[in-house]
């Protein structure tokens, strides 16, 4: 909802136009915290018309400041191009982005394409993980005490080690 409405606008404007206050005058007189829409709204009257001061229903989209009546509007187009180039004028979509679109992170795997020499070395490093997995947990079944003891030293040891610090 817009904080103005057209009547009021069209008062101050032609208040401003035909009488003999000011901006600030204006501002103090009808308790606005800024000449600052004033300004703006005469500035707009002086280059549109009623048009001007009129609040615009449907989002449009403008080429090159065509019938605009939103300072701020202009305002945030320059700092955008002034940041970002060409680039920061591109409408882009507003919200959030959907939860749903996890499938991302696994095209971006997909296309990480591996050399058949990269899959081999990567293969490879998988094996000799399995093998040494393997290896511990027949270790681990055919003697278990033995694997605690092991552990148990090394506890011990790291343990002496901190105390004499």
């Amino acid at each position: 909802m817009a904080k103005y409405n057209e009547e009021f606008k069209i008062k101050l404007v032609a208040e401003y136009l035909y009488g003999n206050l000011g901006y600030i005058s204006l501002a103090k007189k009808y308790n606005m915290s800024s000449p600052s829409p004033i300004k703006n709204w005469v500035s707009s009257y002086k280059s549109q018309g009623m048009g001007g001061l009129k609040r615009r229903k449907t989002k449009e989209e403008y080429s090159v400041r065509f019938h605009l009546n939103n300072h701020s509007l202009i305002v945030r187009w320059m700092k955008a191009l002034r940041e970002q180039g060409i680039e920061g004028l591109k409408p882009r979509s507003k919200g959030r982005p959907s939860m749903s679109k996890k499938p991302n992170k696994q095209k971006k795997k997909e296309e990480k394409k591996l050399t058949r020499e990269e899959e081999l070395e990567r293969e490879n490093e998988l094996l000799r993980l399995e093998n040494a997995y393997l290896k511990k947990l027949r270790a681990f079944r055919e003697d278990p005490n033995a694997f605690y003891e092991k552990h148990k030293q090394r506890w011990h040891s790291n343990s002496k080690k901190k105390d004499s610090d």
